[in-house]
């Protein structure tokens, strides 16, 4: 994840089985490892992030696994409480304007051993092959970009 007061990206591998694998052995992927689907997500006008708990095992804890959400997947989430709790939040402002909040979207992202999520007008997704660290170089250049 990088992250800044107006930019945010995250970037994870992409589950890609091996048709061949017979189960008779593992892969250990690094952030060095070649040769890796991985997804890189750009938020569009970030307003809110959380990254942390639950993992997999403990998601059934997650406020909103009890509505469907579900482990290792990707999620928008509708009429989100989240969204109108920081509209709440936000209404003491002189300038406080409603209607700003009408476009947000609240996404989740549930890995293995974390979640992730965010309230951002939109996102982008790019689909990267190579290392973790190649694609954390690819999410800099681009923040640097944006950013001069």
């Amino acid at each position: 994840m990088i992250a800044a007061e107006s930019a945010l990206s995250i970037a994870y591998i992409v589950s890609e089985p091996d048709p061949n694998w017979d189960g008779t052995y593992v892969s250990v992927v690094s952030s060095n490892s070649d040769d890796q689907p991985i997804a890189i997500v750009r938020f569009d006008r970030p307003y809110a992030h959380v990254f942390g708990p639950p993992n997999d095992e403990a998601f059934s804890g997650h406020p909103l696994a009890s509505r469907g959400l579900k482990p290792y997947s990707v999620s928008q989430i509708n009429n989100s409480s989240w969204i109108d709790s920081l509209e709440r939040m936000n209404s003491v402002h002189p300038y406080h304007l409603p209607r700003a909040f009408s476009g947000l979207r609240h996404y989740v992202f549930s890995f293995h051993d974390s979640t992730f999520e965010c309230v951002a007008r939109g996102l982008s997704l790019e689909l990267h092959r190579g290392s973790m660290n190649s694609a954390l170089r690819l999410m800099l250049d681009k923040f640097r970009e944006n950013s001069a």
